[in-house]
């Protein structure tokens, strides 16, 4: 016979239940918009920083004794493979032959120019430099033209083929540039130093494109007098000023550091991983 319940003995009902499935949806809400967030952003800093700020709140740790538990993994960083090293040093070392070989050139191009420029080199009239941007050659215009004038002489269209056969078969940009002193002109086809210094330029420019110098290869400039290498208040000076300068740029680039080992990343366990993402376990 079932015993009968007494009126003052009540049923206690566990009004905290609802707890329970309340965690577990907070929980799996939060890791929707953690991997939702991972997804959006492909930044390494931030992976490294979530992932260390979940690692330090959830780790070890449980929402509750009968409920799943947390455990964030390491994050894994995708990267690409590293480049070997010893592919990099024979770049380097392709690089650095390439480097020598046009050195070289440039170098040979130098003394052909100054073989070639033997029979206007009287009176210290031509000078020819070597430097970083590659090679400079300096003529007075007193070799090539007559004062005041910007036709060639014969004697300077002699050389100057010479000088174009040497340059035709390089692939090296010249920059023709003329100079004058600070005289004054005033002719009715030189109004002033600006037409003549860029007349004159022109007219090499035209004499290394006849001689078969590729045009795209080549530049006029006229600078007047307002790029002087000697001073103008000596006659000496205004002769020195008074050039055509041909620049041979060499655009050698500059030598690479060598390179390092980039260090290697620990495989990635078995299975996929979302960056910074915590993953449920039963």
């Amino acid at each position: 016979m079932a015993r009968r319940r007494r009126p003052h003995e009540e049923e206690h009902e566990n009004t905290e239940r609802w707890l329970v499935s309340y965690a577990d949806f907070i929980t799996l809400l939060f890791a929707f918009f953690v991997v939702m967030y991972s997804l959006s952003s492909i930044n390494e800093g931030k992976y490294r920083v979530l992932s260390q700020s979940l690692v330090q709140a959830f780790r070890s740790a449980s929402i509750n004794a009968g409920g799943p538990t947390i455990v964030v993994p390491q994050a894994v960083i995708p990267t690409g493979p590293p480049v070997p090293v010893k592919r990099l040093k024979a770049n380097n070392s392709r690089q650095n032959e390439a480097r020598e070989r046009s050195v070289q050139k440039m170098r040979d191009m130098a003394s052909h120019i100054r073989r070639v420029l033997e029979p206007i080199t009287g009176n210290d009239q031509v000078r020819v430099t070597e430097g970083a941007f590659g090679v400079s050659v300096e003529i007075n215009a007193s070799a090539l033209f007559s004062p005041g004038e910007a036709v060639l002489s014969s004697d300077a269209n002699v050389a100057l083929r010479a000088v174009a056969a040497v340059i035709a078969d390089s692939e090296f940009p010249i920059m023709v540039e003329g100079h004058t002193d600070s005289n004054p002109i005033n002719t009715l086809r030189f109004p002033s130093n600006w037409e003549l210094s860029s007349a004159r330029a022109s007219s090499v420019v035209r004499l290394f494109i006849e001689s078969g110098v590729s045009p795209t290869r080549l530049t006029a400039a006229g600078y007047a007098d307002q790029r002087p290498v000697a001073d103008n208040d000596t006659e000496a000076g205004r002769a020195r000023n008074r050039r055509v300068e041909i620049m041979l740029e060499s655009r050698v680039p500059a030598n690479e550091p060598e390179p390092t080992a980039e260090p290697e990343l620990d495989a990635p366990e078995p299975g996929f991983i979302v960056p910074g993402a915590p993953i449920l376990t039963p």
